[in-house]
């Protein structure tokens, strides 16, 4: 996110975690956490070494643009427990 991006950790909640195989590489497991901050984020986010560009995603614009996690798990539980729209 950057050190441009003011965050308070104490305002995350883990809302699903779950293992998954790697898309890169096969061999490799991953274990997936995924938290809802509670608060809106101030400050800017920045780009990375390992993220090359933010997206403010909303389940309007279709799934065609998501990795298979986001798509068959990660969306459609935060739909199903309102979380998102």
């Amino acid at each position: 996110m950057g050190d441009k991006v003011i965050i308070d950790e104490n305002l995350f909640e883990l809302i699903m975690d779950f293992d998954e195989i790697a898309t890169s590489d096969p061999n490799l497991e991953i274990h997936f956490y995924v938290f809802i901050y509670n608060s809106q984020l101030k400050g800017e986010l920045q780009i990375s070494e390992e993220i090359e560009s933010f997206l403010w995603y909303e389940s309007i614009m279709g799934d065609e643009i998501l990795s298979n996690t986001l798509k068959n798990e990660v969306i459609p539980y935060c739909l199903k427990k309102r979380l998102i729209k």
